[in-house]
């Protein structure tokens, strides 16, 4: 292997070797070809992992190939699909405000047993009040913009998402396995490390305290749990392994099995859509239809990138570490999976940011 290679392994052995984290994978594509694979700690490649929010860029996708075909216009309301969706003043939001999390909506709770059926998602979406204006803030929504999103996907084809998700977009882009809605075990997801002290967050964000999420560790856990995982949870319940992850984001550089329209696709993850500052950090969102794009400014690092990547690269990552791109100026995808969340936000973050700048010189 490389030294560039050997620097990347080695960084990724760090937390395994201080006890930090159970077990991780990674891996690197190009040309269409994975070139690295390999796994770290209590794992071996054929582990599967619950990816969290790296999620939300596959069923973005999906969304993706219905614009191609005329089925869904971003422009478009959300009761122009779900009229269910309009009480408390709910009614003007776009998809495109839910696909750029601008919608105002970001701490609506779904929860369970309402997560179980359609009927019962819909009926909660209906009782969702707002957090804040649509379209005049951004903030992150973690969960609840998916299951939007994936009620207008089923309700347009009259399918399934979690069907649509496996016939549409993994099978023809060369994923074996279903990635959301399946039993297929994975690795035990952990809670590791501790809380980042109020001095550490304003040295390096600015602020004392992390904003309020719907997000917990607990709720991460749960993702995993055997009762949990055939729901497939569209904004984060996705399992595979990383060699799944760097196909995917292939097929969304090369296209090679024609899955979506080209330009819809060029626009989907070129496009910056969303220059609205963080509403905690103050961070510019630069965000696509459905992903994050590292951008020119100097603060791809706080997007969750590396800093020797273009500035054009895009990608989505998870909640725990996970970590997942594509670089269409060197042809790269890089994904990196851990089943422990570690606790302290900085050193993830910083770990994120060394294990990209390293994979993306490879």
């Amino acid at each position: 292997m490389s030294t560039e290679i050997d620097a990347l392994l080695a960084r990724a052995q760090r937390e395994i070797d201080s006890g930090l984290l159970p077990s991780c994978q990674l891996a690197i594509a190009r040309n269409g070809e994975i070139e690295v694979f390999e796994a770290f700690g209590d794992a071996t490649t054929d582990e599967r992992y619950i990816v969290f929010s790296a999620t939300k860029a596959f069923v973005a996708s999906l969304v993706w190939v219905l614009i191609g075909e005329g089925a869904i216009d971003v422009s478009n309301r959300v009761v122009d699909y779900i009229p269910e969706f309009a009480p408390n003043g709910k009614d003007a939001i776009t998809v495109e405000q839910v696909m750029l999390h601008t919608s105002g909506f970001p701490h609506a709770p779904l929860g369970l047993p309402a997560m179980l059926t359609r009927a019962g998602r819909v009926e909660r979406m209906a009782q969702w009040r707002l957090n804040w204006e649509p379209d005049s803030t951004y903030e992150y929504h973690p969960e609840s913009a998916h299951w939007v999103l994936v009620e207008i996907i089923d309700r347009v084809t009259g399918g399934d998402y979690r069907d649509l998700l496996y016939e549409r977009i993994t099978r023809p882009a060369g994923i074996r396995d279903r990635i959301l809605g399946t039993t297929m075990p994975v690795a035990p997801v952990a809670q590791v490390g501790e809380v980042a002290t109020p001095d550490e967050l304003e040295a390096a964000l600015g602020i004392r305290e992390l904003p309020m999420s719907t997000v917990t560790p607990e709720g991460l856990i749960a993702l995993s749990q055997d009762d949990a995982r055939p729901i497939g949870h569209p904004g984060g319940g996705g399992i595979m392994t990383a060699a799944d992850l760097v196909t995917f984001y292939q097929a969304l550089l090369r296209n090679d099995a024609g899955i979506w329209k080209p330009d819809v696709l060029a626009d989907a993850i070129g496009h910056v859509r969303n220059t609205k500052p963080e509403r905690w950090t103050g961070v510019t969102a630069n965000r696509g239809l459905g992903v994050v794009i590292a951008g020119d400014d100097g603060k791809a690092n706080l997007r969750g990138f590396g800093h020797t990547q273009s500035p054009a690269t895009f990608g989505h990552n998870g909640a725990g570490g996970q970590i997942a791109w594509a670089d269409p100026e060197s042809g790269i995808s890089f994904a990196y999976l851990t089943n422990g969340l570690d606790d302290h936000i900085l050193r993830q973050g910083r770990r994120g940011i060394g294990l990209s700048s390293r994979a993306a010189i490879c």
